[in-house]
């Protein structure tokens, strides 16, 4: 009968462990580490970026693509575990979010507001406090210009961040603008920051009806 554990499982588990003693030290070394999150249906663009001595750095960014799952449910729920794999393995102290914009296709729009509901409660649930940003206060806080490009924006984080490149996916530099946003707003009190389900429910009382 073969053995349960092999050299080479061993040995992945040994360096699973010692990157997660790491990454831990490593994340004790910021002041504040913020979650960026840019919701989509078929994309969902995510930044972190941690704080020190209000010097920013850019921890990880990525995307989360969900365009080949069969149904709106099964993305809903991608999203909710993948924002909750991204809380349990960063430990983000605030999340930011970028609200729906108002289109006229009520469908999507709809879809896109469950796709930022699901991101909000993986975020409620670990009591991390929520802050809600429009696509044009995020492009105004990041260059100036409340109508910027995508292009325009990633091109700007460069300089903020002191980057040489960013991702080619604009989506994961999105995710990245709106924790970028959030830091420069430093908004410590808004109605629509949340610092767990009851406060949600208590400032959006139609939401739980």
């Amino acid at each position: 009968m073969a053995p349960t554990n092999t050299g080479n499982e061993i040995k992945r588990v040994f360096l699973e462990r010692y990157f997660d003693i790491f990454k831990k030290f490593f994340l004790k070394e910021f002041d504040k580490i913020i979650l960026g999150i840019d919701p989509g249906t078929n994309i969902l663009g995510y930044g972190l970026i941690g704080i020190t001595n209000k010097k920013i750095t850019l921890i990880s960014t990525g995307v989360v693509r969900m365009s080949k799952l069969e149904n709106h449910q099964l993305k809903l729920k991608k999203i909710f575990e993948s924002i909750t794999h991204l809380i349990e393995e960063y430990y983000p102290d605030e999340v930011a979010v970028e609200a729906p914009f108002f289109g006229k296709n009520v469908q999507s729009m709809l879809k896109l507001g469950r796709a930022q509901g699901v991101a909000m409660a993986a975020s409620l649930v670990k009591d991390l406090p929520i802050e809600e940003y429009s696509p044009r206060k995020i492009k105004l806080s990041i260059t100036g210009n409340g109508a910027s490009s995508k292009e325009q924006v990633a091109s700007m984080l460069l300089t903020i961040l002191k980057l040489k490149a960013l991702p080619k996916e604009l989506d994961a530099s999105d995710g990245i603008a709106v924790a970028v946003c959030h830091y420069f707003q430093n908004i410590q009190t808004s109605k629509s920051s949340y610092s767990g389900w009851k406060d949600f429910i208590k400032n959006n009382p139609k939401r739980s009806s």
